[in-house]
């Protein structure tokens, strides 16, 4: 009975400090654009019970408890810094100042670790506008992903939304299906609609819902939307000639494309080759969600141990260019019920990936089976490596570049038995390595990666919109 009420009492304790760090955190990321994270993963308007669970994770992946007692009085002393917009990651400094022997104040460890992010203040950001040409699957999440990274109002905000026009109710059908998703869930706010300026009002943003069928025709400044970036999520036009459309409408500035592109268009992934992101690149292609989430385990695996060559499987979720019965369809065997059958089909992201890393240009072949799945698919890589490993080095270094390198935001890591798909439902990362799948027999390695095709490719939109925009905000403590 003690060890009950023992527990149940550190429970409710926990429970009262998770209450107190809700608002210390809305107020950071409010005024301050500042996000808080517990290993990567952002606090910001998390519940009480998550922000629990966030700290849960730790014990995952560093085989070590981590609780709101340990990271609150890290909190405490952020608030009291002077502090530019960026990212924190308390759960790594609590961790930090668990371990640091030198008998330092969490206030005097906390000023030390974030001396840079106090003295080199990142400047205040100009608003960027931005544009959603389509309303699908993809546009509506990243409305969602915009909406909720607003913070303080300087920085990205939807201003319109462009569609093919609709019949009667349009407006508000669009806005239920921004509010209700059968995947991803209930939209986290509230809706409003203005029907005299044809807008939708959520969580306090404003943005108009205009009906065009041509982007160049479309004058945006009559709108108060200037310099703007248009994202093209419906995949009509993937090559410059057909983005470049874009260009010549009023308002706007620069382009990406939530599809593989065409010809010379740079395709991104983001946390590998976004450097090749130039100031004068006026279209910008994101590749595929398959390519976003093979590409960084890819990197990984090659700069440790060199690919000699490879196989990507994926398993991939149906889509709606897929039929939901049996009908005519331009592509083959696509024409078949997505719902009822598994498809075989063509993926081109060996090609592309091997496009965004050179070293493996002609080292990686690749196929797809589309599953009875709604949502997160799976890649398995695989892989002939240059050198003989083992499943623990294997495994130990991915959890490593999932903690810890450049990749931490592409590349999660999870290892537990009973894991399966709709746990990545919502996943923010890239991709998702499986430890417990992994295959490791000298250089022959095979790896299970999940993915959400949906939230974790449009995770990855973002950031590159956000770098384009110069709104990526430095991240502590420095890995």
């Amino acid at each position: 009975m003690d060890k009950l009420e023992d527990h149940f009492g550190r429970w409710k304790n926990r429970e009262e400090i998770a209450e107190a760090m809700i608002p210390m955190i809305g107020r950071l990321h409010r005024e301050h654009n500042v996000t808080i994270t517990v290993y990567s993963r952002s606090l910001v308007n998390k519940s009480v019970i998550q922000i629990l669970k966030l700290h849960r994770f730790v014990k995952q992946v560093d085989d070590s408890e981590l609780s709101v007692v340990d990271t609150f009085p890290i909190l405490e002393e952020v608030l009291k810094l002077d502090i530019g917009q960026c990212r924190i990651d308390i759960g790594k400094l609590a961790v930090a100042f668990k371990a640091d022997t030198r008998g330092l104040s969490a206030a005097d460890f906390v000023r030390e670790q974030l001396a840079d992010a106090v003295e080199e203040k990142a400047p205040q950001p100009q608003q960027q506008d931005v544009v959603l040409y389509g309303f699908g699957r993809i546009g509506r999440l990243l409305a969602r992903l915009l909406i909720e990274k607003a913070g303080s109002g300087n920085g990205l905000r939807l201003k319109a939304v462009v569609v093919r026009g609709g019949g009667k109710d349009d407006l508000a059908k669009r806005a239920s299906l921004l509010r209700r998703d059968s995947v991803h869930g209930p939209f986290g706010g509230t809706i409003g609609l203005d029907h005299e300026d044809n807008a939708i009002i959520a969580n306090g943003n404003f943005f108009n819902i205009i009906y065009a069928d041509d982007p160049a025709s479309i004058d945006y400044t009559q709108y108060g939307i200037n310099d703007a970036i248009v994202i093209d999520n419906t995949g009509k036009w993937r090559d410059e000639e057909g983005l470049s459309q874009h260009l010549q409408a009023q308002g706007v500035s620069r382009v990406i494309l939530t599809a593989p592109g065409k010809g010379n268009l740079k395709n991104i992934v983001h946390g590998v080759n976004n450097g090749l992101i130039a100031e004068d690149d006026r279209i910008i292609s994101m590749a595929s969600c398959t390519t976003n989430a093979i590409v960084p385990p890819l990197k990984a695996l090659s700069d440790r141990f060199g690919i000699e060559h490879g196989h990507v499987e994926t398993v991939h979720a149906y889509t709606n260019d897929q039929n939901l019965l049996d009908n005519y369809h331009k592509a083959d065997r696509r024409g078949r019920a997505a719902p009822l059958n598994m498809v075989l089909t063509e993926t081109g992201a060996a090609t592309a990936a091997a496009k965004c890393l050179p070293e493996l240009q002609g080292k990686l072949t690749g196929n797809s089976i589309r599953v009875p799945t709604p949502n997160v698919s799976m890649a398995l890589l695989h892989l002939t490596l240059d050198r003989d490993t083992s499943l623990d080095e294997i495994n130990d270094y991915l959890q490593w570049v999932s903690l810890h390198s450049d990749l931490q935001r592409q590349v999660d890591y999870i290892s537990s038995p009973d894991a399966v798909s709709t746990d990545f439902v919502g996943s923010r990362h890239a991709a998702v390595i499986d430890a417990e799948a992994t295959i490791v027999n000298g250089r022959h390695v095979v790896l299970y990666v999940w993915y959400d095709n949906e939230f974790g490719y449009s995770c990855q939109v973002v950031r590159v919109l956000q770098q384009i925009s110069g709104v990526e905000f430095p991240s502590y403590p420095r890995d």
